[in-house]
């Protein structure tokens, strides 16, 4: 099974996914980032399930989408490493920099 490494950047996302969405429902924000981590969890089995990205067709990261979020990741077969490297709300606009930050 591959290896599972969030970056720092991945946990800031989903820090700040939970710190506002806590404003109003702290359980709600439990109950999301519950479902960001179950999601990428079944990465794990399946590493090439998440689509490529729309946006950069040429880049070898994938995403799967929970709820109003995409969870930005890239599957290395070599050494079976998956990293989250981003999780982006769906109506940002996602660029080169979510997925190059930390790099």
């Amino acid at each position: 099974m591959a290896e599972l490494i969030w970056s720092d950047d991945a946990i800031s996302d989903l820090e700040g996914i939970y710190d506002y969405i806590a404003r109003n429902s702290p359980l709600y924000a439990r109950h999301q980032v519950e479902r960001i981590s179950t999601s990428v969890e079944r990465i794990l089995q399946y590493p090439d399930s998440g689509r490529h990205l729309p946006e950069f067709q040429n880049l070898p990261h994938r995403e799967v989408i929970v709820d109003n979020y995409r969870v930005i990741y890239r599957h290395d077969p070599e050494s079976d490493e998956i990293m989250v490297v981003a999780i982006v709300h769906g109506r940002r606009l996602l660029t080169k920099y979510f997925i190059n930050r930390g790099e």
